[in-house]
């Protein structure tokens, strides 16, 4: 069955009322930053906090009888698994949901908080479907794939629908890729209703699979990757077709630059966002030209990131910006140093986050003694204003490369 744009306009209707109108915003201090009239999809405040509960909700719909009774099935590593969890329990559906064995505790923990069984097998979703069809058969349980599925993709598509509606004069839409549900359904709806407009795709440069597949190269793939979330090994039949006719073209991120859109996202915007929500700012970050000048609407798909990584994220964006330092101070060891070291930084305005004695390393003369303080700045220069007053105290001062990546 090939979806039709019909086809997404009616299951639109279907799903009024059950899902979450989520808002197309404009983001203008983003926009500055990267060059380009910038409007966000903001499926990060779905239900589940990800664009994922549109496309379960449909599958589900559809179900006859017999199917809801016996329960349906799927696997995934997170935001497939929680929205169908979700919708499943408000439908009072069975849900069994096969996660990686290694998938985080939070995950699991709100999967089955809406009632699911979580299976735990396998290291990745590729060694969970063998699980998944024993337990098909022994339990005669519906699968709800998390994206090779027409259902599941006319649901995605929706969030395209909505995008063009509230935002009618954009040029150009950038949309995550993992399994190609989501790009799928948005691209089969906007080139029905804007065919000329540029639609790209995005994937991180250790999962390029869909990109590789539309080029007919073998697949070629593996790493840890911040945008876990699209960090699928293999695309969907039903999907790449519809990629490979209606998409202009896929861009690749790295890791630094899903950090970094991480952060802004947050920073500059106040939006949480999981690594594969923001693929799409990363995308416009990597490619300048392309988006110069231009009205953009961007899908942040996600929200459902670890708050540790995003502390880490946040902390690691403010190194690289020279707004947090690590700087390495040569002292004698004797009583007063340290109040004249942070006299000296505390003049300049820095305030120190972390401070560490190191005595103990043979590197360091018995007499002496090396200071490691981590201190928030304004920036570069005020990290060389920093550094120019302990020198003026008469401190050997030096800054570690760990905090001027």
């Amino acid at each position: 069955m090939t979806v039709t744009a019909n086809q997404i306009r009616m299951t639109a209707a279907r799903l009024d009322k059950k899902i979450i109108r989520t808002p197309m915003l404009e983001a203008p201090s983003l926009s500055r930053h990267l060059g380009c009239e910038l409007f966000l999809k903001m499926e990060c405040l779905q239900h589940t906090s990800s664009f994922k509960a549109r496309g379960a909700l449909n599958a589900m719909l559809s179900l006859n009888d017999k199917q809801r009774k016996n329960g349906v099935i799927t696997m995934s590593a997170g935001n497939h698994a929680q929205a169908l969890a979700y919708h499943a329990e408000r439908m009072g559906v069975p849900a069994t949901i096969v996660m990686p064995a290694q998938t985080p505790f939070a995950k699991v923990a709100r999967t089955r908080a809406f009632g699911a069984n979580v299976v735990l097998e396998g290291r990745n979703l590729n060694e969970c479907e063998g699980t998944v069809n024993h337990l098909i058969d022994d339990h005669e349980l519906t699968l709800i794939h998390p994206y090779d599925n027409e259902l599941v993709m006319m649901g995605q598509g929706t969030a395209g629908l909505e995008m063009l509606n509230d935002a009618p004069d954009i040029d150009i839409l950038v949309v995550p890729i993992g399994g190609g549900g989501l790009i799928g359904g948005i691209a089969t709806i906007i080139r029905d209703m804007r065919p000329n407009i540029k639609i790209y795709g995005v994937q991180t440069e250790l999962y390029p699979t869909m990109k590789l597949a539309v080029a007919g190269k073998p697949i070629f793939c593996g790493g840890e990757t911040l945008a876990e979330g699209i960090a699928v090994k293999k695309p969907g039949g039903v999907t790449l077709p519809v990629v490979q006719s209606l998409v202009d073209d896929i861009l690749l991120v790295n890791e630094r630059q899903l950090e970094w859109s991480v952060g802004a996202l947050i920073e500059q915007q106040r939006i949480v966002a999981e690594g594969a929500g923001a693929a799409g700012i990363a995308a416009i970050l990597a490619n300048p030209s392309l988006f110069a000048g231009k009205s953009v609407g961007t899908v942040i798909c996600g929200g459902n990131i670890d708050p540790r990584l995003l502390a880490s994220i946040l902390n690691r964006n403010m190194a690289v910006d020279g707004r947090i330092a690590r700087l390495r101070i040569d002292i004698s060891d004797e009583p007063g140093m340290l109040a004249a070291i942070t006299a000296s930084i505390g003049k300049c305005g820095g305030n120190i986050v972390e401070i560490y004695h190191q005595r103990l390393f043979y590197d360091v003369p018995a007499k002496l003694a090396k200071i490691d303080a981590v201190i928030e700045t304004r920036g570069p220069d005020h990290v060389d204003e920093i550094i120019a007053s302990l020198q003026a105290a008469k401190f050997q001062v030096r800054q570690m490369e760990d905090s001027a990546c």
